[in-house]
Order: C-alpha cells, then structure tokens, then sequence
C-alpha cells in the first residue's frame, strides 16, 4: 500500500445526487405557489429587442433596462438598424445602463452579424446564438428559453447564488452551475425552474439582506448563513 503523504482532495459534491429529484421538486413548488409569474422581466416585442434587452442588462437590473429600451426600440427597429448605428448617438440611448461604450459596440457588430450571416434574423440554437458578439450561453439560454420556447438554464447572479444556496450547486463558475441544475432540474422545468430561482434571487434571497421571513423555501435552504424566522 502507498503511505498517505497528506490529505486527499476532497472532490466536489455532486448537486444532484446532494439534491433529490423530490427535494428540487418541492422546492419548485413551493416557488411557483409564492411567485405571481415566472416571465422575464424585460420588456420586449420580438426576439431583437429581447436580445438587445439582455444584452443590455449586464451588470444592470431589467427596471432601468427597461426605462431605456423604449426610446431605443423606436429608433432602431432591424438587425440592419443597429450595424449602421452612429456609435455616439447609441452610447447616448444606452448609457443609463452602464458600460455604455462596451455595450454599444456589442450592440452593433451583433447587429452587423445577424444582418450578414444570419438574415437579420435572430438564430434558434445554442450553437449559433453564441458567435454573436456580446453574446455568451447566459444570454442565449434567455433567448432560447423565453422567446423560442426551448428547455434553457439561465444562469446569472441571483441564480448562482440561490443554486449554491440551496446546495443545488457548489461553484461560482457559471458553466459548472449550468450543468449542475440541468441534472437536477428535470427538463420539462428547465426554463420556468431557473426563471423561478432568479425571481427569487431577485426579490427574496437577497446578497446582503437575506428575507428569511419571507422565503417560501426556507426548511429546504442549505445555506449556513440562513437567518432565523
């Protein structure tokens, strides 16, 4: 036998086995019976404007996305519209929603990009979704999810956090959360699941004030830092 010579990594847990498919389950449920609706909070007529919305809203909330996009949706209408944008005239619609500059110039080349490869059309896949610059797998599992209908994990702040949480995951690395919630939430849930889990996010399991007295889900939180009720 090979002597020991110090402790063995401890693997990481595995979010399914750790979950329950009852537990997940019951938890969703318990979020469906607390929450009026599950819908994406963006305000959007077509699958452009959603994903120019979500774009939008990095490192922004959908309220002040909100307030922009109107204004925004009137003057620039196609894929074409935004490829031929005046960057200064974009940046001045945008810039309430942060990193203006960056956004902006996402904004266009994704316009660009739709209009010469694409048709101008937004793409339904996976595949294609994340060649559009700007683009990565949170913003094309919104798309795929709310507007095109399809089984989709969203993954952003209020999801990670709950996910972890709730022991539905352990990591902070989007891709590994993805994944992890795709094998424990069944799939038909996939897209209400994780919309409900960012709702929540959002509005009760809060970073720094958790609203512990409220939560729906409490008996099943897996958080050590869980307040009392």
């Amino acid at each position: 036998m090979t002597p020991r010579t110090g402790r063995a990594k401890r693997p990481e847990p595995a979010a399914p086995a750790a979950a329950g498919t009852a537990r997940v389950l019951r938890i969703l449920k318990a979020l469906e019976r607390s929450l009026k609706s599950a819908k994406i909070e963006l305000a959007h007529g077509n699958p452009l404007e959603l994903l120019i919305a979500t774009i939008l809203s990095a490192q922004c909330t959908d309220q002040r996305v909100n307030q922009v996009t109107p204004a925004l949706f009137r003057r620039y209408r196609r894929a074409k519209d935004y490829a031929e944008a005046e960057p200064a005239e974009l940046e001045a619609l945008i810039r309430p929603t942060g990193f203006f500059k960056s956004k902006a110039r996402h904004i266009a080349a994704c316009g660009k990009a739709l209009e010469q490869r694409f048709g101008g059309q937004v793409p339904d896949n996976m595949e294609a979704l994340v060649t559009l610059p700007g683009v990565g797998r949170k913003t094309a599992n919104v798309m795929l999810g709310s507007w095109f209908g399809k089984p989709a994990v969203v993954v952003d702040t209020h999801v990670k956090r709950v996910a972890n949480r709730l022991g539905l995951a352990s990591s902070q690395d989007p891709d590994t959360i993805e994944r992890a919630l795709q094998q424990a939430i069944p799939r038909r849930l996939w897209t209400v699941g994780t919309q409900r889990l960012l709702l929540h996010g959002r509005y009760v399991c809060l970073a720094r004030s958790p609203q512990c007295n409220r939560c729906a889900i409490y008996t099943d939180c897996a958080w050590e830092g869980r307040r009392p009720q």
